[in-house]
């Protein structure tokens, strides 16, 4: 429940106090942003198994997001795509959790039919 209050107000900040993001920052951004979507993905997966850890969710939120934007940014000095990568490896993960919440919601509702 927490992870989904943290997007609530995420978004209600963004709304009141829009921010213009350069374009030259706008991948790396982006890549930090879906980085942090995982973590959150991820927490309220873990929340609905039992094994939420607040400590393991804050630490995986800035830590991905940061290891995201800095492979984008390592990327770009080499002048390679590198933010493929985080966005492929980000993208799994993000679907694998939502995969996981699908499946506990059924779960639980179809062991209430079947009551």
């Amino acid at each position: 429940m927490l992870p989904l209050i943290g997007i609530l107000v995420g978004i209600i900040i963004g709304v009141i106090l829009p921010f213009q993001i350069p374009y030259q920052y706008s991948t790396y951004v982006a890549v930090a942003i879906l980085a942090a979507l995982d973590s959150v993905f991820g927490g309220i997966a873990a929340s609905m198994q039992g094994r939420f850890d607040m400590k393991v969710f804050l630490s995986g939120f800035f830590m991905n997001a940061l290891l995201a934007a800095a492979l984008a940014y390592i990327g770009d000095q080499l002048g390679i795509q590198l933010y493929l990568a985080a966005l492929f490896a980000f993208g799994n993960r993000l679907f694998l959790n939502f995969a996981i919440i699908r499946r506990i919601l059924l779960n639980k509702y179809s062991k209430k039919d079947n009551i």
